[in-house]
């Protein structure tokens, strides 16, 4: 059994090895991007156990800025808030890992998807002008709970399923990893 990591293929979970170029990704931003996605979505979480309706919103506002972020990282609001506030002031420093963003982006951007169906699963009745209890909301808290767990693993143990993901469907030609 080889211990070398194949071309493409992680060498620890959340990090890649033998790519063209070397490039790296500084994994300070990477945490410190986790750690606003659970942040937001436990307070969205405990603010709707205690009744309140307005912390429910923050969870198509995390959505838009996962997804915003995917497509164009200069507007990844935790990200940026690393890079022109926590890293300038030496608050947090630098972890440049070799590595490649895509795996990252893409699972940010599965994130801010299954946020986006919890957001409909949690509004959708009130968009079409029913107001009654919604039953969906619990399956919509259920999976905004799940991409904080998940974004928790990778800040807590390194192991992003998304970038696991992402190499899977590469390696079976389906995106182009």
């Amino acid at each position: 059994m080889s211990t070398t990591p194949s071309q493409g293929s992680p060498r620890n979970p959340g990090e890649a090895s033998g790519f063209v170029g070397n490039p790296t990704v500084d994994h300070s931003a990477l945490k410190v991007n986790q750690t606003g996605i659970v942040a937001t979505v436990l307070v969205a979480f405990i603010g709707s156990a205690f009744g309140l309706g307005w912390p429910l919103l923050l969870l198509p506002i995390l959505a838009i800025v996962l997804l915003v972020g995917t497509f164009n990282p200069q507007l990844a609001l935790f990200k940026q808030f690393y890079f022109r506030v926590l890293k300038p002031r030496g608050i947090m420093k630098p972890r440049p890992i070799q590595d490649r963003p895509e795996p990252h982006n893409f699972a940010q951007g599965m994130g801010g998807v299954v946020l986006t169906i919890t957001s409909l699963l949690i509004y959708g009745p009130f968009l079409v002008g029913d107001f009654r209890p919604n039953p969906l909301e619990v399956a919509g808290l259920a999976l905004a709970l799940l991409v904080a767990v998940l974004a928790f693993v990778n800040l807590a143990f390194g192991y992003c399923l998304g970038c696991q993901i992402y190499y899977q469907l590469g390696k079976r030609g389906l995106i182009r990893a």
